[in-house]
């Protein structure tokens, strides 16, 4: 249990300053939204390895502890919106990809997430407007969804094969 929890501990910290790092960054391309998400190779990362259960933790905790360090409570609403539907995709994707297929649950997670989002700004502003956004929006979550799938791939293969190391 203590391991357990020590581990998800340490990924929600690494999730966070990954959320962190990334939010000083400029944004790559002026889309309302459009991120790297490079956070979610950690979620990606926690939802072959650890299951489920530890996944839904680690992701509620950063989204929830993301939103009051950037000091932007209304992101809150954005962001768990879109990690609950990127979250329920990778629940079903977890059952059916192996290890050397998990970029697809970061591509498939991030068009998830980014639907998400879109549906929440769509009920908090009520105007249709917003769905012109759309078709980049979800040209971004896939480069952005390869790029993460593809370190949280990495970073599996990686700690498989190093002795002692088992995040």
């Amino acid at each position: 249990m203590t391991k357990r929890l020590t581990r998800a501990a340490l990924l929600t910290a690494l999730a966070l300053i990954l959320f962190t790092v990334e939010a000083q960054l400029p944004r790559p391309i002026p889309i309302p939204g459009a991120r790297l998400g490079l956070a979610n190779i950690i979620t990606v990362y926690a939802m072959f390895r650890l299951g489920p259960r530890d996944t839904l933790g680690i992701l509620l905790a950063r989204v929830f502890l993301g939103a009051v360090f950037a000091g932007a409570m209304m992101t809150l609403l954005f962001s768990l919106s879109g990690g609950l539907l990127c979250y329920a995709a990778m629940l079903v994707l977890r059952r059916i990809l192996t290890d050397r297929q998990i970029w697809v649950c970061g591509v498939l997670g991030a068009v998830c997430h980014g639907l998400g989002q879109m549906l929440a700004a769509l009920a908090v502003y009520r105007t249709a407007g917003l769905l012109a956004y759309l078709p980049a929006l979800l040209l971004s979550c896939m480069a952005a969804g390869l790029f993460t799938g593809l370190c949280a791939q990495f970073l599996v293969a990686r700690l498989k094969n190093a002795k002692g190391l088992s995040l």
